[in-house]
């Protein structure tokens, strides 16, 4: 039965691509709503198997799927180091990607503050650091569908890419230190290890493992001449790197971990990097993952819980959220973007591209569950959030591109080649039936 509701999942995924194509919206929007659809609050609320997901405890059984598909998209936006290109951008990709992600904390906790002083019983100091924090992650799944599908390049495109992946280095930093201080606020015991030395571990290691592993492939892929073995070897080993990056233990106090897709974004940068293959090889992969895609962003939908929209306080401080982080990644994108000399386009525009939050930040929210009551809020708001970032992120990050001209209009031309390829297409299908009833 789990098979039967992966491919119905998949199947309305991909029908309702055509729908909404028809309105001129992402095929990542679709796939969100289909998820939707066949979630718990729509066809799993029949109760026959196989048809939808009953269940939370379903989709939770599928997280193997969104894990492996996380670490293809890191791949992918690995592919966006490359040396040549960091000498032209790689300052301004660092600056921009560290101060947005702060601006968008500050912003949440000066919101938030306001709120916490007019409803002190709703909203406490540890929930409002933690979402401050949340705040900074960016979705980078969404974002790299909506270059793929709609083949943007360009200035804005060429920075963006990159400052998504550091935005998930600078919020495990922004989170472990907030947190840590939530944490020492409901408890009152002070832990330094917690704020300090096990985000930096993790950060270390994820970097150090994710090239080591990017240096193994590369040797590797020395030893096939044939096109299909090298991808083979290559789509085996971002499974094993994925594998690999779940590995959880403690050593004393000391928490050993690592981020999935900081792993694999730096098996990405170093496979990139040393292996002369890599153009054809990560093109190749890229065509592998799309279906595999196109299901993560179902099985998302279906996680949404639309139950957070029952709690007015929720949503109140849900849209204060939502708001001043939109707020925080503009202004911080376009302030610092202006001070590292980037064109008008890409000051104006950049920072409506990182509005899209999901995974990392389901991952914080799920750390902040540590908090016990009072995690809960943070849950929900977080959900309440990326029900909204995700269906409206793509639409907006499309748009911004487009904007910006790194998404560029279909010329008359070629519009005018597929119609008449189309037209022969089909005269070709009238003869061939003609011919076939002549001979009958």
């Amino acid at each position: 039965m789990v098979l039967l509701s992966i491919s119905i999942a998949l199947l309305t995924g991909l029908l309702m691509t055509r729908i909404f194509k028809r309105f001129h919206l992402p095929a990542v929007t679709a796939y969100l709503i289909s998820g939707v659809l066949v979630g718990p609050y729509f066809l799993g609320r029949i109760g026959v198997d196989g048809l939808g997901f009953n269940s939370a405890e379903q989709i939770e059984h599928l997280s193997l799927i969104s894990e492996v598909a996380l670490g293809f998209i890191a791949f992918s936006i690995g592919n966006e180091f490359r040396l040549e290109e960091l000498k032209k951008t790689g300052k301004q990709a660092t600056v921009i990607g560290i101060f947005q992600a702060l601006a968008a904390t500050l912003f949440v906790d000066g919101a938030l503050l306001v709120v916490h002083l007019i409803m002190p019983d709703k909203l406490t100091l540890p929930q409002l650091l933690t979402l401050g924090a949340i705040a900074t992650a960016t979705a980078p799944a969404a974002t790299l569908m909506v270059v793929r599908e709609y083949k943007a390049k360009g200035p804005l495109t060429s920075l963006l890419l990159p400052i998504v992946a550091l935005d998930d280095a600078v919020g495990l930093i922004v989170f472990a230190v907030c947190f840590g201080i939530s944490k020492t606020l409901v408890s009152g015991e002070v832990d330094l290890i917690s704020i300090i030395v096990n985000p930096l571990i993790e950060i270390v290691l994820s970097l150090i493992l994710g090239a080591i592993m990017g240096w193994l492939l590369t040797q590797l892929e020395k030893l096939f001449n044939s096109k299909t073995n090298r991808l083979n070897m290559t789509i085996a080993f971002v499974f094993l790197t994925v594998a690999l990056s779940m590995l959880d233990f403690h050593i004393g106090r000391v928490h050993i971990g690592f981020s999935s897709l900081l792993v694999c974004m730096m098996l990405g940068t170093v496979f990139c990097n040393l292996c002369p293959l890599s153009h054809d090889l990560m093109g190749a992969s890229d065509k592998w993952t799309s279906p595999l895609f196109a299901l993560f962003f179902v099985i998302s939908g279906a996680e949404l819980e639309l139950s957070v929209f029952l709690d007015g306080a929720i949503v109140i401080i849900g849209i204060v959220y939502i708001l001043f982080r939109c707020f925080g990644k503009y202004l911080g994108t376009a302030v610092s973007a202006k001070a590292t000399k980037c064109s008008p386009n890409i000051c104006k525009y950049l920072g409506i591209t990182l509005f899209p939050q999901a995974g990392v930040a389901l991952g914080m929210c799920a750390t902040a569950m540590q908090l016990g009551e009072q995690g809960n809020l943070i849950r929900n708001i977080t959900l309440f959030a990326v029900l909204i970032y995700e269906l409206f992120g793509p639409v907006m990050t499309r748009e911004a591109l487009k904007a910006a001209g790194d998404i560029k209009a279909k010329t008359e031309d070629v519009l005018n080649r597929r119609q008449e390829m189309l037209e022969e297409a089909k005269n070709r299908e009238h003869t061939h039936y003609g011919q076939h009833s002549n001979k009958k």
